[in-house]
């Protein structure tokens, strides 16, 4: 993401210029977005045309409108999104008040307005620009059969292949077409990697599995790489790295990013530092459980969060914002969204929210 222009006053209303470069950054501008926002931006529009002879026709143009922001809608897998509203600024193609839906294009900018801009909002533009932050860790996750390509970005965990090949069971006397069938799933996930993979951003590529499943790969991939004389996976040798997963689903990247082999590797990027912070917080919450808290689902609103927030960061806390796109994201949701590891413990702290819930009743 690229800022272009800032213009906040005092009382935090203001408007930001930014320009998408690549498909994670919709993903923060999703998080950028709210409600009633004004966004600015190049979008097509179906018109009506009549020509000199009266008949009537249509064509696509390419205009500038400025919405303001009723619906939201973001296509994880894809990284799409489309932003509905009504127009604000009207022109020859567009009334007040019309709504339209603008696609938010890469390498084409945009202008995000808002009545308050909070620190946390702030802190994603910071994130999103930041060139360091990038996606530099990539991983399979497989058994026979079954592979799962991951992306594991700053902000998300993605999906990029998954691989599904029917493996039959080895036969008494005859293994030929359990090996074939092994050949042709190895190849499989060979040209996902080939097709998805950026060695010139990824610093690591984890390959995980249960049993030898993982070794029998690596020893295809690259014997496959000198037949083929592939100097892009010959040459990105050293960045993969096996690991032991349960299984070949994708819930089993997490117990790989929480191999402490693995996290020294990845020890300079923001992903292990998310898993880190969510494993610190488990082994607090079963050895100090009175320093160990996770918030509910029934906060009133998103400027609680935001005060919380600072208000940890003035007192001289850290604050990690975990996406729910992450896997450490994902797990985290599963304690209701928000968990504290505090300096000193409150040990009657859940028993008088047990109690005021038993007085409510």
């Amino acid at each position: 993401m690229k800022l272009l222009h800032k213009d906040i006053e005092k009382d935090n209303a203001g408007q930001v210029t930014l320009m998408p470069e690549e498909a994670e950054d919709m993903w923060h501008t999703y998080n950028l977005l709210q409600v009633g926002d004004s966004l600015r931006a190049s979008t097509i529009r179906k018109v009506q045309t009549e020509s000199t002879t009266g008949s009537v026709g249509s064509s696509r143009v390419r205009t500038t409108l400025t919405l303001c922001v009723e619906t939201i809608d973001f296509d994880s897998q894809a990284c799409q999104l489309r932003v509905k509203g009504t127009n604000l600024e009207e022109n020859q193609y567009v009334k007040m008040g019309a709504y339209h839906t603008i696609e938010l294009e890469l390498n084409r900018k945009f202008t995000l307005a808002k009545k308050s801009w909070d620190s946390v909002v702030l802190d994603r533009i910071e994130q999103a620009c930041d060139a360091t932050q990038k996606a530099d860790v990539a991983a399979v996750v497989m058994q026979e059969g079954l592979a799962n390509l991951v992306l594991v970005t700053p902000a998300m965990t993605l999906l990029r292949a998954k691989v599904e090949v029917t493996i039959p069971r080895k036969r008494r006397g005859s293994c030929t077409q359990h090996e074939k069938a092994l050949e042709r799933f190895y190849e499989a996930v060979m040209q996902a990697i080939l097709r998805h993979i950026n060695f010139d951003v990824v610093k690591c590529f984890l390959v995980g599995s249960p049993g030898f499943v993982k070794d029998q790969f690596i020893a295809y991939l690259f014997r496959e790489a000198v037949r083929q004389d592939n100097k892009l996976l010959l040459e990105n040798r050293p960045k993969f790295m096996l690991v032991h997963s349960s299984s070949g689903h994708k819930y089993s990247l997490k117990e790989i990013l929480s191999d402490p082999t693995v996290t020294s590797r990845l020890s300079d990027t923001k992903a292990a530092g998310e898993v880190k912070a969510l494993e610190d917080f488990y082994k607090m919450l079963q050895h100090e459980p009175d320093r160990a808290f996770y918030g509910h689902q029934d906060v009133p609103t998103r400027s609680r969060y935001v005060r919380l927030v600072d208000s940890v960061r003035d007192n001289g806390g850290n604050v990690r914002i975990f996406s729910s796109l992450h896997v450490s994201g994902e797990q985290l949701t599963q304690l209701s969204g928000v968990a504290a590891m505090l300096r000193f413990p409150i040990a009657d702290l859940s028993e008088e929210e047990d109690g005021s819930s038993s007085d409510e009743d």
